[in-house]
């Protein structure tokens, strides 16, 4: 309860803050507005959000019926939280001047509450609202990512907290270094189209840090029966069709970069959902929609960071090697480990990303994008320059999402306990942490029975 008028206390003085901040300029900068960019982006941003009620369905389906509710309501409510965090600091600190000039982070007062984001210069052909605006719909998803991890194991005040202190310093730090011009790892010459490190990874390694964290002594790995397939099938759809605006429209214009972006984006996806069952029915498995599904999120994980910097051939080798490596982790870490990843975010984002993110530096060619691509991939020249710079940036991100997160996690635990207890879990967190049911009908009626 605490921690609950503490949240809305500060939501009220954030209100009480903005109402005093400075009025919206009389003129707004309008030169140079190219209105067929804007047109997109508009609806690029607006795609790029449907893919969280998209993860919300993927992530529902696959989860215990009485943890429905909470699993899909964490994605939802990272909507709300990340997109009030963004406009007060988190675009501030992603994409805001650099501060000390060592690429590391963006100066929260640039665009405090948003200040000065109306009236600012254009942002190439659209205004810089709409890019900050198009940039929170990644953010949003990110945290939300991570919450297959730790699906009906963790209490939603404490996940609230969490997505916080992830936003502010491992999201919008690793967005800085990437995409923000004075970025070191932008310097650096990596490349990252749609987020392929900065959105998957980040949330990849986070999983990976919370199945660790989570985990306790003695306790038996649970296993369970998709609830609804048909919601994750449903969730399948919707995040395929929103990551056209995810990578699409991270060209920023309405162009044939974005065209060979939308390309690509289908091509990996299609292959690697085909890839995923077929390479489950080589083990003597049989293909299923769950298998298909998820083969097919991973090629779109896979082709983000490399969309607008490799051909549409490209795309279907990496969709393919993308689901088969997947795979291969998933069964590894089922088989071999004590990890309780619940929903497989480690393998499908963090191995997805890192193999979307080696094979932009083996197979990215300036014959697509030569004015934002830093040099040819190792397999199509032979220049090693580009797959070095990937592989160390690989390197650093991995460090920093997993240990960074490993902190956040403890210092959230030490101000509100992340686990739900043994009551809790047995009852269910759509009840235990929401006081709701999936079927309450029915729940009544075996409740009077008993």
């Amino acid at each position: 309860m605490k921690n609950s008028i503490v949240f809305l206390v500060l939501l009220i003085a954030i209100s009480v803050l903005a109402v005093f901040m400075p009025a919206v300029p009389t003129t707004i900068v309008t030169e140079g507005i190219n209105s067929g960019d804007v047109a997109w982006m508009l609806c690029a941003s607006a795609l790029v959000l449907l893919m969280t009620p998209g993860l919300a369905y993927f992530y529902g389906g696959m989860i215990d019926t009485k943890n429905i509710i909470s699993t899909m309501l964490q994605s939802f409510v990272a909507m709300g939280v990340i997109s009030v965090l963004w406009i007060v600091v988190g675009f501030s600190i992603a994409f805001g001047d650099d501060l000390g000039g060592a690429g590391l982070i963006g100066n929260p007062a640039t665009y405090f509450m948003f200040s000065g984001v109306l009236d600012a210069p254009l942002f190439g052909t659209i205004p810089l609202v709409l890019f900050a605006f198009f940039q929170l719909k990644f953010a949003i998803i990110t945290p939300a990512l991570i919450t297959g991890t730790f699906a009906e194991r963790i209490r939603f005040k404490s996940y609230v907290l969490f997505i916080i202190l992830f936003s502010l310093f491992i999201y919008a730090p690793l967005a800085h270094w990437t995409w923000h011009s004075g970025g070191f790892l932008f310097k650096m010459g990596v490349l990252d189209f749609a987020g392929g490190t900065v959105v998957h990874m980040s949330a990849g390694f986070a999983a990976l840090a919370a199945s660790m964290y989570l985990k306790s002594k003695g306790e038996e790995k649970h296993t369970m029966t998709p609830a609804n397939v048909p919601f994750v099938l449903l969730g399948t759809g919707l995040l395929w069709f929103g990551w056209f605006g995810f990578n699409a429209g991270s060209a920023l214009s309405a162009g044939a970069l974005a065209a060979s972006a939308f390309a690509t984006t289908n091509t990996a996806s299609a292959a690697a959902g085909l890839a995923w069952i077929l390479f489950d029915m080589a083990k003597g498995k049989k293909p299923s929609a769950i298998g298909f599904c998820i083969g097919a999120v991973v090629g779109l994980v896979a082709i983000t960071p490399a969309a607008g910097f490799v051909t549409i051939p490209s795309s279907l080798f990496i969709g393919t090697f993308a689901a088969i490596i997947s795979n291969i982790v998933v069964h590894w870490k089922s088989t071999k480990t004590s990890l309780e990843d619940t929903l497989d975010v480690f393998p499908c984002h963090g191995v997805g990303g890192a193999v979307g993110m080696i094979m932009t530096g083996l197979l990215a060619t300036q014959a697509i994008n030569g004015a934002n691509t830093t040099g040819n991939g190792l397999l199509i020249d032979g220049s090693t320059h580009l797959i070095t710079i990937h592989l160390l940036a690989l390197v650093i991100v991995v460090a920093f999402s997993f240990f960074g997160s490993l902190l956040l996690l403890k210092i959230t635990d030490l101000i509100s306990p992340l686990k739900v207890s043994a009551e809790e879990k047995k009852a269910g967190s759509d009840y235990s942490q929401h006081g709701e049911k999936l079927f309450p009908l029915d729940f009544t009626m075996k409740e009077e029975i008993a």
